[in-house]
């Protein structure tokens, strides 16, 4: 399967995944696990009927690892953001990451509420929103910069504002196209890969930095991993981003 295949699967995840939300009466809890919606499931089993029938590998945030060791795995978060779906907040999205052997391969990030934005990224191959390059932004002082956050901070930071969005992928997005300037999870180890996969290989082939704050592994396919991560456009606001971030626990 080459790189124009997996990319024409991903999006056509994301069509499916629309057309099954746009379906959803009960945007209530599922009633199986804390913090999952009913419209989580619906979104999933949509995603899975295309990838499975594409003969790929799975990694979902909400039905874990199925074939595993095929050669192309799918990491997929059906619904990041599923608290500002159930609410009528317009910002949350699908996010998916083709893996092959040597990590990450390609990504779409979408946002389901506003269409068409979309992510998308090839390894060595750039990063575009709805078809156009993208490059971040090129702040390098803290003190000048607008950081997304997920989870609120211990301590004053330095920043010059915070936006607090609600739907990591597409928060991150938004470092790979220079919207926001950072972005750090102000929580500890809250995010699954599934949670980042998608704008972590966008905010890569944009230009932008993104790490785990204790520079630990963020690739590993493991479904109980989780990770903290932190991101910046510029390479002086990384470095300032990240020491900030290890100032509180």
């Amino acid at each position: 399967m080459n790189d124009e295949v997996l990319l024409e699967l991903l999006h056509e995840v994301v069509d499916e995944v629309a057309v099954a939300l746009a379906s959803v009466g009960d945007w209530g809890p599922s009633g199986r696990r804390d913090g999952q919606y009913a419209a989580d499931l619906i979104a999933d089993a949509a995603a899975l009927d295309v990838l499975r029938r594409a003969g790929v590998g799975v990694l979902s945030e909400e039905s874990g690892l199925e074939n595993g060791g095929l050669p192309i795995v799918v990491v997929v978060d059906p619904l990041d953001g599923s608290t500002n779906a159930s609410r009528g907040i317009p910002w949350f999205a699908t996010s998916l990451c083709a893996f092959d052997g040597d990590g990450p391969r390609v990504s779409v990030v979408a946002n389901q509420a506003s269409s068409p934005v979309r992510y998308e990224a090839v390894r060595d191959g750039g990063a575009r929103r709805d078809g156009e390059t993208i490059t971040p932004s090129p702040t390098t002082s803290l003190h000048e910069a607008v950081v997304g956050i997920s989870g609120y901070p211990a301590q004053l930071v330095g920043w010059w504002q915070f936006r607090s969005l609600g739907a990591a992928a597409l928060d991150l997005c938004l470092v790979a196209d220079g919207t926001l300037d950072g972005y750090v999870d102000c929580s500890r180890s809250a995010h699954g890969i599934w949670d980042y996969a998608g704008a972590l290989l966008v905010c890569r082939e944009a230009g932008a930095l993104i790490v785990d704050v204790d520079r630990r592994d963020m690739l590993t396919l493991d479904p109980g991993m989780r990770r903290t991560p932190v991101a910046a456009g510029s390479a002086a606001l990384f470095d300032e981003l990240l020491a900030a971030r290890l100032s509180f626990s």
